[in-house]
């Protein structure tokens, strides 16, 4: 317990979920770290990796391209590549903070690589199932590699609900920002992108 030391990029994550429900951390990973999964997405998305996402879980999953559109691949860490180690080695110690400061509890984490073509989005939602209520905290780590601009959009709407209404804060896709929010209460979307989005979305669970 004597060699536990804070860190300050997850106290201010930490701070961030506690006022406000979500957080946007621009340095969680190194340019080199994300350059590589970004090469590792590619690499399996040329491959045909990839396959249509769909909604719902696997006890009553469905495709509905009218509520998204992006081709994801689950990740597997015990067949993790270089890359994929890395990320999720952050994520496990990012983990163990959560649960040693926070008694958050969590015992499970899923993680895919999602592409959005251009002209997809993913229509407003919670990611949460009604019939599995496990997901605590969803991480989003944009792969994308140049400077994303207005125009190209698909940002990230999280809809907050406050006393005086609702309030929307607008989060563009940069590359090697991250994203982290409360599964069961936001609400948030993807709005339609015009080039293509790349990104590694994923949920921290509960048993």
């Amino acid at each position: 317990m004597s060699d536990f030391q804070l860190n300050p990029l997850y106290e201010q994550i930490i701070d961030d979920l506690l006022n406000q429900q979500f957080s946007i951390a621009d340095h969680f990973f190194s340019d080199d770290e994300v350059m590589a999964l970004r090469e590792s997405l590619r690499h399996k998305y040329e491959e045909d990796q990839f396959k249509k996402s769909a909604i719902g879980n696997q006890t009553n999953e469905q495709i509905v391209t009218a509520v998204r559109g992006d081709f994801i691949f689950w990740l597997n860490e015990a067949e993790s590549n270089p890359a994929e180690k890395a990320y999720f080695d952050k994520i496990n110690d990012f983990i163990e903070y959560l649960n040693r400061t926070c008694f958050m509890g969590i015992r499970d984490k899923e993680f895919h690589y999602a592409y959005y073509p251009e002209g997809t989005f993913y229509k407003r939602h919670l990611d949460t199932f009604q019939n599995d209520d496990r997901r605590k905290l969803s991480i989003v780590c944009y792969l994308n590699d140049q400077d994303w601009q207005p125009e190209y959009g698909g940002e990230l709407a999280i809809y907050i609900n406050k006393e005086d209404g609702e309030v929307t804060e607008t989060i563009y896709p940069v590359k090697g920002r991250v994203v982290i929010f409360e599964s069961q209460v936001l609400e948030h979307e993807v709005k339609p992108v015009k080039q293509p989005r790349l990104s590694i979305t994923g949920w921290l669970r509960t048993r």
